[in-house]
């Protein structure tokens, strides 16, 4: 984690059910050293009053554009430029359409148009709102500026409904911020952490021949996959995608190889290691391939079919092995003992970091959306369930925190 002691962080409040969260968000950051102040819109003061973030904050609360009490009037530029960080928690559709347009008709939204660090953002709406069109143009219209988006997470909402659009815990806040915190914010937005860093990644499934026409495969869509690919190009990394057949369009500025078996994974992955910096292995390779694959197609005239199996090289281990260099991070999907299956494996692979995530049940493969354990040698987070492309960049930039921690470069 960086250190996010004596940081000043601006705390954005804007009119949502979910603005209640934000008093434990304030408590939780000053425990940990932070200075905060907060800005609130009026609809925010009809959920929670100023009163009670000015006690948790110990500093006065601005809601006001044109405040008299403010430094030469101009409290939105007062604020802008004391602000390291700005969070906005919980961030309505309405603060982010406006935010997406450019528009300042209050403090908060002029605050974020005048100010030169940091904007994160934590959606919270109803699952309709989060889901319409407008609303998820507006959200990719803010990441190409360079807004931080957590979450939204899925679950009970308090208009009764289910899904998407749960503002994050205040924990999870806070350990997300905290975690992106860099000793020099300005300059790791003004160059991006892997510039020019060589990051490979494998995705989607293999497929092991039985006949010509036949396969043993996998669920896998290779989603996740191209969505961290996409997401470690953006952070300015030179990105190679080795990828299983997939029904996916090759990620703009990535080099992807395609390739259908194991065997031929392992071969692709092992050859472009040799130039890599990250290595992050998001496939699903069939552990198991027919050890003899029939040259016809094998004709139905049994009642039962044996196939004889044999184990498949195993691309992480070999690489972690090969390369103990290389930052090697490793993907487990479970269906049980998500923990421990994925901390076994970290430890016996020897890898840097595994992220782990549930599949079965609706879950993981197939789906737009996943939910991850991060697990690295010092800690582990979680990250709830939210889209792959959006749950894709929280882990690349942690990655790339990581990553420059990583003992070789030091």
């Amino acid at each position: 984690m960086s250190d996010i002691k004596n940081k000043q962080i601006l705390i954005g409040i804007s009119g949502g059910i979910a603005a209640y969260k934000t008093a434990e968000l304030v408590r939780t950051l000053k425990k940990k050293g932070t200075d905060v102040r907060v800005c609130m819109t009026q609809a925010a003061c009809e959920f929670i009053t100023p009163l009670t973030l000015q006690a948790l904050s110990g500093n006065p609360v601005h809601t006001d554009l044109l405040d008299p009490q403010a430094e030469a009037a101009m409290g939105h530029i007062e604020l802008a430029r004391w602000a390291d960080l700005i969070l906005i928690a919980p961030s309505t559709a309405d603060v982010m359409a406006k935010l997406a347009h450019g528009m300042a008709n209050d403090l908060l939204t002029t605050l974020c148009l005048a100010t030169e660090s940091p904007i994160h953002l934590a959606p919270a709406m109803n699952r309709g709102m989060w889901a319409n069109p407008a609303t998820q143009t507006n959200v990719e219209i803010l990441k190409q500026r360079g807004f931080i988006l957590h979450g939204p997470a899925v679950g009970d909402q308090a208009c009764g409904e289910t899904g998407a659009g749960r503002m994050l815990e205040a924990v999870e806040l806070a350990d997300l911020i905290e975690a992106g915190v860099s000793d020099s914010i300005l300059d790791s937005i003004l160059k991006k952490p892997l510039d020019q860093k060589h990051v490979l990644i494998t995705a989607g499934p293999t497929r092991e021949a039985i006949d010509p026409v036949r396969f043993i495969s996998n669920r896998s869509s290779g989603k996740m996959g191209y969505a961290i690919a996409s997401a470690a190009r953006d952070l300015g990394a030179n990105v190679t995608l080795i990828s299983g057949p997939v029904a996916l369009e090759s990620p703009q500025g990535i080099k992807r190889i395609l390739v259908e078996t194991a065997k031929q994974m392992h071969e692709q992955t092992l050859k472009q290691a040799t130039s890599a910096d990250i290595f992050i292995a998001t496939a699903a390779v069939s552990d198991y391939s027919p050890k003899k694959s029939a040259e016809q197609k094998i004709k139905k005239s049994k009642k039962e079919l044996h196939l004889e199996l044999k184990y498949n090289p195993d691309i992480l281990f070999d690489i972690s092995h090969q390369y103990p260099d290389l930052f090697t991070v490793g993907f487990s999907a479970e269906t049980e003992n998500l923990i421990q299956h994925a901390q076994d494996k970290l430890k016996r692979k020897k890898l840097d970091m595994i992220i782990a995530n549930p599949v079965g049940k609706n879950k993981g493969f197939e789906q737009d959306t996943n939910q991850v354990e991060i697990i690295w040698k010092e800690g582990q987070m979680s990250l709830p369930e939210q889209s792959k492309q959006t749950l894709a960049e929280e882990i690349m930039r942690f990655v790339a925190q990581q990553y420059s921690n990583h003992p070789v470069l030091v």
